[in-house]
């Protein structure tokens, strides 16, 4: 058995690693490697494996038999590579000890430079330099970095003890105006050599023993302090907000150190192959001469430009040129380089792909494509979620640094991204009011109910005490755009008071608060925020896409103003449209559906839905007209009533006086309407057997607004969705009434209007019965919402308590993501497929979408694509993520088979390669074959005519697609 390799070299042109294996050498490592095999200038040295950190934290941090003999053989060749020894007294080879995990984590892990000097070896530096300051300057680092990263010494107390000689003997040296600034590089020799016995004293006091002299020693200290930094506070929480899992670890790079602190002819940069802003095609970048890498990143002084290197050093920035295009032309993309320069020649140190802009997301892709250095569509591929959410949501004006710091107040749960600010109002009435004056409006609630509908649409953004990323309160404001934050657990919300604490911070309605909704950070006041422009680029992008997908993409709306915005971010269709939505849109609607909801009996029950039945229709009208031609699928309502109606007994009071009904009569049927568990209580399809007049008004109304939007003209497609089917017998007899009641209407207008009706799979059940529902239903959409929350046993409003845990890697990880933000598709991917294959063994042409939230994920998508459904239906804003993630599930499933050809992908749309089921990467069960969508309209039978009821094959077979837009 051959023995586990965990340390890689490289150096003079030749590594054993190469850019391939990130996740063996960390992005640092693999770029290290990269750089050296295609002949850059890059030090010598070694990688030591993420394998070890991971077995480093599995072993109760103890490292793996054998590391050290093999650290110990790679010192030796990079002691032999660079012609020096690790802490030789006379010649020293001095070497960084820098983190680097598979994925940029920048700031987050520890570096630690000049590690190999001790007393003896920094004489022998001095002398062999010529340069005694630089031996010092590069000890007194040494000394300060490895005590306060390897051994934990506050760092403040080395930059105190060095501020205290620089104001105590540099000012008075210079004879310097208190004003004036004393820069590192202005402390001499002598001061150099005090200020190093202060930083020996303070490490002897903190660790009480002298500073290690023996260099292996230093090695394995700084070694350990890499590894630890893994860990850290600062580097978990990182990993938490980029939602980075299944890391094995950091590895840790050895490299000899070369040194931009020798004097003007040296220096140090960090820069990128473009801005990263803009994504223009301009070098972009910092450099200081006579300095050190984390001078740079630190502040300590303020760099220059690099054309103002250009001018400095024009030799030096010839050759950073040249590696600028040799890498950009290497990796085709926009590269993050750092760099030293050591008496005119440069080194370079790292090599990544640079982080960037939403906005030069766009560009660089676009741009690299013109360039012939990528294909359409590896543009495509490389656009992520969150430059979509980047671009179209106001940020903060992230200049404004110090006022960042000093009016933060809490933290909680970034449901939706952006920024907002505005007032506090503690009520949906108040903030109504206040938006109606004219005044930004911030809603601030302990957690929101459908009552809160008004309100939250007035606001800028919505702050919750309680709840997670798909809380009602996450779900509206996504499907607005509204930056919303939730779950902020250390918000005390007193609404008697109208006002809220966090963190000794008390905050009044009426006072402005800032959100910021990318990190879930609150701030007291009104920051300056920027609100983003879409680029061409974005649009070109987009297209692309559009040429690529198979999947279609319709819009959760509720209203004729979403329906338009969401064509306008292309959307295909209607795939959700909430009925229960408009009854919030005013109080006339909200007085008739409350007054239907106490009704005592059927005639009254319809004498107030008689007063919704204009509202209704005059709306169905307005969504019709903003699809002109696109299919619209109208849940009919689906809350439990409970919702509707008030708790507290003021409200009671004034409606019995509204209604003409005694409070004791309204207060009493309120009472009848409590469920201890209403989410699966008395809602969905079972208030239209119970009440099957509502079904009744809501259809006329949808039927009535088609014929008269039809008639006039328009195209009309309306879906009728019956929620929260349990079974075949359930939907007949509502499907029944359905017809009975739109044909009626048909026939009274006298306007052909076809339609179809179909039911939500939300119940577990359903989708194991789905064959037999299939005979009934003419479509299916899949509302994962309450599939997630019922196949799992979790509540998606409570489980923000304890799910956490569930999918935090370093407790149960049971979970990689948030099942109620990114579909479960081990668990109800499972029943998707299974609803999907059962159905469609009876209904091969059976239209199937899903229209809860993660038809807005982009990892749900590209399941959904696999699946073979035929729309997947978001909320506006998510539109253009479903729009990508569809385009980039074909690209993904071309490259899997062997059919992504440079410059294009060729051939046509074929079925991922067999693979565990249920995993939303390989093919879709046996029985499911994925397939190009038809055009996304209605397909209905002649209104009235039942649905087949024929035995067919259990696979529908699917249209040739062309998946390539290079031409």
């Amino acid at each position: 058995m051959a023995k586990e390799k965990y340390v890689y070299f490289f150096g003079d042109k030749n590594a054993e690693g190469d850019g391939s294996k990130k996740e063996l050498l960390g992005g640092k490592g693999a770029g290290l490697a990269e750089m050296t095999k295609i002949g850059l200038p890059v030090p010598a040295g070694f990688t030591i494996t993420t394998e070890v950190c991971d077995l480093y934290y599995k072993n109760g941090k103890k490292y793996p038999a054998g590391l050290a003999e093999e650290v110990s053989k790679h010192l030796k060749k990079l002691e032999k590579a660079a012609g020096k020894k690790l802490g030789d007294p006379s010649d020293p080879l001095l070497v960084s000890v820098r983190s680097g995990a598979a994925v940029s984590m920048p700031g987050m892990m520890e570096t630690i430079l000049n590690l190999g000097l001790t007393d003896a070896s920094v004489e022998g530096l001095a002398k062999k330099t010529g340069n005694r300051r630089f031996a010092l300057d590069a000890y007194r680092r040494f000394i300060m970095m490895y005590g306060s990263t390897a051994m934990g010494i506050n760092r403040e107390k080395f930059d105190h003890a060095f501020n205290g000689v620089k104001e105590s003997l540099t000012r008075t040296r210079l004879k310097a105006a208190k004003g004036v600034k004393i820069n590192d590089t202005d402390v001499n020799e002598t001061e150099l050599e005090s200020l190093i016995k202060e930083f020996k004293g303070l490490y002897k006091k903190e660790i009480k023993k002298d500073f290690p002299q023996d260099p292996v020693e230093q090695l394995w200290g700084a070694v350990g302090a890499v590894f630890g930094s893994w860990m850290a506070d600062k580097a978990v929480t990182y990993r938490k907000v980029e939602n980075l899992v299944g890391i094995k670890g950091t590895a840790v790079n050895v490299v000899q150190m070369v040194f931009g602190n020798k004097g003007d002819t040296s220096g140090t940069g960090v820069c990128f192959t473009r801005d990263p802003n803009t994504g223009e095609n301009t070098f972009y970048g910092d450099y200081l001469f006579n300095a050190q890498g984390e001078d740079v990143v630190a502040g300590i002084r303020t760099p220059i430009k690099l054309s103002d290197f250009a001018s400095s050093d024009p030799k030096a920035y010839k050759q950073l040129l040249e590696v600028r295009k040799t890498l950009e032309h290497h990796y085709k993309d926009m590269q993050d380089l750092e760099f030293t320069v050591e008496e005119g020649k440069l080194y370079m140190l790292q090599c990544r792909t640079g982080k960037r802009s939403p906005g030069a997301a766009f560009r660089i892709a676009c741009d690299l494509v013109k360039e012939k250095l990528i294909t359409k569509e590896d543009a495509v591929s490389r656009i992520k979620t969150s430059d979509i959410e980047g671009i179209f949501y106001p940020a903060i004006d992230k200049t404004q640094t110090a006022e960042l710091k000093s009016s933060f107040i809490v933290q909680g749960i970034d449901a939706v991204p952006g920024a907002a600010c505005g007032k506090v109002y503690f009520s949906a009435e108040t903030a109504e009011k206040a938006a109606a004056d004219g005044h930004k409006v911030i809603l601030v609630r302990k957690e929101t109910s459908p009552e809160d509908v008004g309100g939250m649409h007035a606001a800028q953004g919505i702050l919750t005490a309680t709840g997670g990323k798909t809380s009602h309160a996450a779900v509206v404001a996504r499907g607005w755009g509204k930056c919303c934050i939730v779950g902020c657990e250390k918000l005390d919300i007193d609404y008697g008071k109208k006002t809220f604490s966090a963190n000794g911070i008390t905050v009044k309605e009426g006072d402005y608060v800032t959100l910021d909704g990318s990190n879930g950070n609150v701030y007291l006041g009104e920051l300056k925020l920027v609100t983003p422009k879409l680029p061409e680029s974005y649009h070109t992008i987009m297209e692309w896409a559009d040429k690529i997908r198979t999947l279609k993409v319709r819009t959760n709306a509720d209203t004729p103003y979403d329906a338009k915005h969401a064509r306008t971010l292309g959307a295909e269709g209607i795939g959700l449209c909430r009925t229960e939505h408009m009854f919030f849109d005013s109080e006339d609607r909200i007085l008739a559906i409350r007054e239907m909801i106490v009704a005592e009996d059927s005639a009254a029950r319809k004498k107030a839905l008689s007063k919704l039945l204009p509202i209704q229709t005059k709306d169905f009208e307005g969504i019709f007209k903003a699809m002109d031609g696109l299919g619209v699928t109208i849940r009919l309502i689906d809350p439990p009533l409970h919702e509707f109606v008030p708790h507290d007994e003021a409200g009671q009071r004034a409606l019995a006086k509204e209604i003409g009904m005694t409070y004791d009569a309204v207060r009493s049927r309120v009472e009848k309407l409590h469920e201890a568990n209403p989410m699966l209580g008395h809602r969905g399809c079972r208030l239209a057997i119970t009440y099957p007049e509502i079904l009744e008004m809501q259809v006329t109304a949808i039927i009535t607004a088609a014929c008269n939007v039809a008639k006039k003209g328009g195209k009309v497609f309306p879906e009728i969705m019956i929620p929260l089917v349990i079974d075949a017998k359930e939907l007949a007899i509502l499907e029944r009434l359905t017809r009975q009641t739109a044909d009626a209407v048909i026939a009274k207008k006298g306007v052909p209007v076809k339609y179809l009706v179909g039911t939500m799979i939300e119940t577990p059940r359903a989708a194991l019965l789905a064959d037999e529902i299939a005979h009934v239903a003419e479509f299916f959409s899949f509302g994962t919402n309450d599939l997630t929350q019922m196949t799992l046993g979790m509540s998606r409003d409570d489980a923000g308590k304890f799910l956490p845990d569930y999918v935090d890697e370093h407790k149960a990880a049971v979970f990689a993501k948030d099942p109620f933000q990114s579909l479960d598709v081990e668990g109800v991917g499972m029943l998707v497929e299974t609803g999907i294959e059962r159905g469609r063994s009876v209904r091969p042409s059976l239209k199937i979408g899903i229209c809860g939230e993660h038809g807005g994920d982009s990892a749900s998508v590209k399941f959904c694509h696999r699946a073979g459904m035929d729309y997947v239906s978001a909320s506006p804003f998510r539109v253009p993520v479903a729009r990508l993630a569809a385009a980039q599930a074909v690209i993904e499933d071309a490259k899997a088979a062997g059919a992504l050809k440079a410059p294009a992908l060729t051939g046509t749309r074929k079925t991922a390669p067999a693979g565990k089921k249920g995993t939303g990467k390989a093919a879709p069960s046996k029985g499911v074959k994925a397939a190009a969508p038809k055009a996304d309209k209605a397909s209905s039978p002649k209104s009235g005519t039942a649905a087949p009821k024929s035995k067919a094959p259990a696979t529908a077979k699917r249209g040739k697609t062309k998946t390539s837009v290079s031409k």
